[in-house]
């Protein structure tokens, strides 16, 4: 399956909230699901039925793959990973995704949204501990430093970020010097960490079907 391409104002309306996926506009008035809160397409009006038990796992495993920008395979395996380490698959699952190089970017404050942190992470605006890392999906690890790279701070847009670092609330398992324009990852996410409306429990049930 490609990666989707299209209007990702569609992608919220569909899943009902708010993913964050375009930066500062889904704050502003002018965010899609504010303007037409149903979902897309035609019959996006119509009355809605009541979902199936499959339809509520298979929408919350959407809403979750659409929120971190995972592909359908690779999402896939995060949750093979997380069912084999000890303790919950749904909250280890969750952990594994917010351990994602272009999700800490996210919440440090050095890109808008999660894709702007991919398409960054991508384009090597960023070091881990000094070198440069340009892969999205890699997972951070405690005591580990990501900066923005020296090269990369004359950047019209990355100038314009770092101008609001601070601006944005901090996960407790991460700190932040804006001075510097460097955060450290000072302890791995908790569930309690998590604050997105996600339903575990249903993905889980989904994958176990």
């Amino acid at each position: 399956m490609a990666r989707y391409t299209g209007p990702v104002c569609r992608l919220c309306r569909r899943e009902g909230m708010k993913l964050f996926l375009k930066g500062e506009r889904c704050y502003t008035g002018k965010c899609g699901i504010d303007r037409r809160a149903f979902a897309p397409g035609q019959h996006g009006q119509a009355r809605a039925k009541k979902p199936t038990e499959y339809g509520l796992q298979l929408r919350e495993k959407q809403k979750t793959r659409r929120m971190y920008g995972v592909m359908e395979k690779q999402f896939r395996h995060y949750f093979d990973v997380a069912a084999r380490k000890k303790g919950m698959a749904g909250e280890n699952l969750l952990v594994l995704l917010e351990r994602r190089l272009d999700n800490v970017i996210f919440h440090l404050g050095f890109a808008s949204s999660r894709p702007e942190a991919r398409q960054l992470v991508n384009h090597g605006h960023y070091t881990i501990n000094g070198k440069k890392v340009d892969i999205a999906s890699y997972s951070v690890r405690v005591g580990e430093v990501i900066a923005v790279k020296e090269g990369s701070k004359s950047s019209p847009r990355i100038k314009l970020l770092l101008e609001n670092l601070g601006s944005r609330a901090l996960p407790a398992w991460l700190s932040l010097d804006a001075n510097t324009a460097a955060g450290t990852v000072i302890a791995l996410p908790t569930r309690e960490d998590i604050q997105i409306p996600i339903q575990e429990h249903l993905i889980v049930e989904k994958y176990s079907r």
